[in-house]
């Protein structure tokens, strides 16, 4: 059965990294994909002014999810202005009852910069307050409330490792070794990006950084390439393995 997926992390080409093998493989299921970005990455030019870089990144980040057939959105916070309070849990909340996803993914509570983090502890307290009909979004004309807490899903840290380089668990891998094609051409979209971390983080080789972080992760599950996911079964979120029925067939556990 056809399943409204959210897929949200802090900025442009996040998701592309982290998940993008995996929203592939669902896109080819015929699932309902939405890639949201937190911010339009206003901060990710030593060029451009942040209103300039932010419409180039929007439109990079676009053209990447109609590589798989995925509306894109941006929740319009800001670079290294993501805060879990009040004002931006009420604007996650009508995000999520505006676009009604029943499985969320998002980023990892641990990583490496505040804005990952940020996002994943306002996804998960959103998530519990969506279908929550009194929690008023203060929105002009807010959506209804979801009939229930959606499924959700951290997806690996950067890496696969907390901010001390120590690796980070999965509960279970997406085999992308058949999408890794579709998913560097998601991540060439993100030109604008080439030229800010070159600026700012010395590195030119993004997309091939990104080929050995899937290896990497593949490694742990026994494939060529893969994206970890950990379920967030904290109650009452749902805990019934519902993404990992959706890709059967690609899913690997843990290694012992």
């Amino acid at each position: 059965m056809k399943k409204r997926i959210l897929a949200i992390h802090a900025h442009p080409d996040d998701v592309e990294i982290l998940a993008g093998g995996t929203l592939a493989l669902l896109s080819a299921g015929g699932h309902d994909l939405t890639i949201v970005t937190m911010t339009p990455g206003d901060c990710g030019s030593a060029h451009h002014s942040p209103e300039e870089i932010a419409a180039i990144r929007r439109s990079e980040a676009a053209a990447a999810a109609t590589r798989i057939g995925a509306r894109y959105l941006c929740a319009e916070f800001r670079d290294l202005s993501i805060f879990s309070d009040e004002p931006s849990r009420r604007r996650i909340v009508e995000l999520l009852r505006r676009t009604r996803p029943e499985i969320v993914l998002t980023s990892a509570p641990v990583d490496y910069m505040a804005d990952h983090e940020a996002t994943s502890m306002l996804v998960r307290d959103a998530c519990f307050a969506a279908p929550a009909a009194n929690y008023n979004t203060h929105d002009l004309e807010p959506a209804a409330a979801l009939p229930a807490i959606p499924h959700l899903y951290f997806m690996d840290p950067i890496g696969g490792v907390d901010r001390d380089e120590r690796p980070i668990q999965a509960d279970f891998y997406v085999d992308i070794s058949s999408r890794m094609a579709v998913k560097k051409q998601m991540l060439a979209e993100h030109r604008s990006q080439r030229d800010w971390l070159l600026h700012h983080h010395g590195m030119d080789d993004y997309i091939d950084q990104m080929e050995r972080w899937s290896a990497s992760i593949g490694k742990r599950a026994g494939v060529t390439a893969a994206e970890g996911f950990r379920q967030y079964r904290g109650h009452p979120y749902p805990p019934s393995p519902l993404l990992q029925e959706l890709l059967s067939g690609y899913v690997h556990c843990r290694a012992a």
